[in-house]
């Protein structure tokens, strides 16, 4: 009779509330960010180091050929073209590799790199340094100011990504956390979150839900944003004084 009326009692009591798809697009999100941050930064600096150099051949041209992108661009139809044609649709590469380097990061970083006293790189080629070395050893290292004010803007932009994820991915299960949070506050869908409960207290444990989440999608960003702000000081101030 003891067990009946356990049994009775935990069939009454309402579910604890919990939604497996914040935790599965926090998880797409961070694997975002990561290879974002990855792509975005290695590629953006060898690009920038090309760039920076005087003596390459048509310099000017890439240049400004890179430039022009920033203000043309084919529209959203080709380019979902493309990407469909690449095979890259319901993936999350389709969210990493047409975004792999940003020309407003690459005028940065190209700026930061050509602001660098030239004698530096001369002396390191007399000593034998080939142009991986010097990027390496020398470049990257002075210009980590700059750096890291682009691996800010990476890491929020890929954060904050939710229109291209809602266009190339259909799999709920690669949604990023954005989407996630947008079925909750516009569409509402906290009914799997407050399954059990009653209409009011269903109703109350869904504008707690959707305000919980935005805390949780913000927070990542806030606890990250402190330590790397000096750097925005620097960034900007890269390339003013010179000796």
């Amino acid at each position: 009779m003891e067990t009946v009326r356990r049994k009775s009692l935990g069939q009454a009591c309402p579910e604890k509330p919990s939604n497996p798809a914040l935790w599965t697009g926090y998880r797409n999100t961070l694997t975002i960010v990561a290879g974002g941050i990855v792509l975005n930064v290695s590629l953006t600096v060898l690009a920038a180091y090309v760039l920076s150099r005087r003596n390459v051949l048509w310099n000017k041209f890439l240049t400004i050929f890179i430039v022009v992108t920033m203000f043309f661009n084919a529209g959203l139809i080709p380019f979902y073209l493309v990407v469909k044609g690449l095979g890259m649709m319901n993936t999350l590469w389709a969210l990493l590799l047409p975004f792999a380097i940003k020309t407003f990061h690459l005028i940065i970083v190209r700026t930061a790199f050509l602001s660098l006293p030239p004698e530096l790189e001369e002396s390191a080629q007399i000593d034998g340094a080939n142009h991986l070395t010097t990027l390496l050893k020398i470049v990257v290292p002075l210009s980590m100011p700059v750096i890291s004010v682009i691996v800010l803007y990476t890491a929020v932009d890929k954060w904050n990504m939710w229109f291209i994820p809602s266009v190339f991915i259909q799999d709920r299960t690669l949604y990023p956390l954005q989407l996630v949070l947008r079925e909750i506050l516009i569409n509402d869908a906290t009914d799997n979150i407050s399954f059990g409960a009653g209409v009011g207290e269903a109703r109350k444990i869904g504008e707690t839900i959707k305000y919980a989440t935005i805390v949780i999608a913000t927070l990542p960003v806030l606890f990250i944003y402190p330590f790397l702000q000096k750097y925005f000081v620097k960034g900007a101030l890269i390339g003013a004084v010179k000796g």
